[in-house]
């Protein structure tokens, strides 16, 4: 029985020390490079196309996204514009530089300031929006912007993909801009300014990374924003071909 003594003191010993170290381990810090957030770094071009619409005019369009950061905070650098092969220059050209961040688990907040380059003089905005998924995936862009001399105006920018097969996707956009003052130096009026509608087919031939795409864009301009155009001779509403590629790396 003596010799079980001190063998049965150790173990009891032992098991009081247990919790002890493992509250202490608990309590130490994870430092470990698996621990700090992953940064990642990519680019996108959602739209990278030719267009050609039902008055034989020809332009270039892009829109694209460059981003670098980690799931809690993005950098990201939105740019889109178009060119005329026509007039042999930018009819649009749009350059954002936004902070981002999660506030929900579909949705990012995002704040920075956009410039603009339109027919006329530049424009510098704030920007203040939300991105992210909504019900039924359908993609939501939605963004405010103030100029510095007041001037305030939304957009709205859905997306929604259908998978006809494992490659083959049919793409259908919507985007709306409305404005709540009038810009008459680059011909926005009061009110709902334009909407964007389009159907893009799209093949992907390595992954998501380039997938070519064929479809049609229709544009439309209203209220007096559609009476500015026509008093400088322009259009109003236009349908578009469009070949292009997604392209993303």
């Amino acid at each position: 029985m003596k010799l079980w003594i001190p063998v049965i003191a150790s173990a009891v010993v032992s098991l009081s020390v247990i919790p002890v170290l493992a509250s202490a381990q608990e309590r130490m810090p994870d430092t470990t490079q698996r621990k700090q957030p992953l940064k990642v770094w990519g680019a996108q071009f959602e739209e990278l196309e030719y267009r050609y619409s039902d008055d034989d005019e020809e332009a270039g369009v892009w829109d694209a996204d460059f981003f670098y950061g980690t799931d809690n905070f993005k950098a990201r650098w939105l740019t889109s514009g178009e060119y005329s092969f026509e007039e042999r220059a930018y009819e649009k050209l749009e350059n954002q530089l936004v902070g981002q961040i999660p506030i929900s688990k579909f949705f990012d907040a995002k704040a920075g300031v956009r410039f603009d380059t339109p027919e006329g003089p530049d424009r510098t905005y704030a920007v203040l929006g939300v991105a992210g998924l909504a019900p039924q995936w359908i993609e939501i862009d939605a963004n405010l912007y103030v100029s510095k001399d007041g001037d305030t105006f939304a957009d709205l920018d859905a997306e929604y993909e259908l998978l006809l097969t494992n490659y083959w996707i049919l793409t259908a956009t919507f985007d709306a801009t409305v404005a709540f003052s009038e810009d008459r130096e680059i011909g926005v009026g009061k009110g709902l300014v334009s909407t964007e509608s389009g159907l893009r087919l799209s093949y992907d031939l390595i992954d998501r990374a380039f997938s070519p795409y064929v479809g049609v864009v229709h544009e439309r301009k209203y209220g007096d924003t559609a009476d500015y155009a026509r008093a400088g001779v322009g259009s109003t509403e236009d349908w578009f071909a469009v070949i292009g590629a997604r392209l993303s790396f």
